[in-house]
């Protein structure tokens, strides 16, 4: 059995896109900075699955990650099927009040690490007759969001090169698509440092699961989907800014997300 590569596989949505997968008797490598939480994964999933989980604890937002995360499957002679960028986070607030360091780390991760790893990965995944990446976006991606303004503008570029990618890699067996969730239950708004009742209240009213995210997901990239966008809200939030003025989305962005 062919490997499933997961990319921020220790919590929330990655941890349980590899859940998913293992319960259909694939094999994982798991990929987050938590070695402890990456290794109590790997071992449920081998207990409770019967798969062979293998872990890799990494900060990807390193500048050599992807060389790591190739040579590390080089030297265990890894079959790869399925890539999962999953691995990303936000940094809230008022742009020049935040630290650049942050904003570029961020940016580093979301964009540059998931494009380096999807080239280095891509010769593994082209030697199979049908192989899947998933990039994991936001409905971010679909307008400009005050006070997470990078932040958007990094999950613009995952939908956009995912886009790019699907129709470039058609006719290679590799099928490219992009999940683009909204407000889902997990550590984001904790780790953006989001203190924001009103913020809080709206992700409480239409947030999913990671679980249900995670299905919906995989079934997409399964499916071969170009993009796939989870929850009727969030379809309608990703709709709606084609036929509004973009100028009153961004002040009505501007005014939840205001810290």
């Amino acid at each position: 059995m062919a490997f499933a590569v997961i990319t921020g596989a220790s919590k929330g949505i990655g941890k349980e896109m590899a859940i998913i997968l293992a319960k259909k008797k694939h094999d994982v490598l798991l990929i987050a900075r938590s070695s402890k939480e990456l290794s109590e994964l790997a071992e449920k999933l081998k207990k409770e699955y019967s798969v062979n989980a293998l872990t890799l604890p990494l900060d990807l937002s390193g500048s050599d990650a992807a060389k790591s995360v190739s040579d590390n499957i080089l030297a265990q002679k890894l079959d790869i099927d399925i890539l999962i960028n999953n691995a990303g986070f936000g940094v809230w607030g008022a742009f020049d009040s935040t630290k650049l360091d942050e904003q570029l780390n961020m940016m580093q991760l979301n964009m540059q690490s998931l494009v380096s790893l999807t080239h280095k990965l891509l010769p593994y995944l082209k030697k199979n007759k049908q192989s899947y990446i998933l990039n994991v976006g936001s409905t971010a991606a679909y307008q400009s969001m005050p006070y997470l303004s990078a932040y958007a503008a990094t999950k613009s570029f995952v939908l956009s090169f995912s886009r790019g990618l699907h129709e470039e890699l058609k006719d290679s067996g590799v099928c490219v698509t992009c999940l683009s969730p909204g407000p889902t239950e997990t550590s984001f708004m904790e780790r953006a440092g989001m203190k924001s009742q009103k913020i809080a209240d709206a992700a409480d009213k239409f947030g999913m699961s990671g679980e249900a995210v995670a299905q919906i997901g995989i079934r997409a990239m399964f499916n071969k989907e170009t993009e796939a966008i989870p929850g009727g809200v969030n379809k309608l939030t990703a709709f709606f800014p084609r036929f509004i003025p973009k100028k009153l989305i961004e002040r009505t962005v501007g005014n939840l997300y205001k810290p």
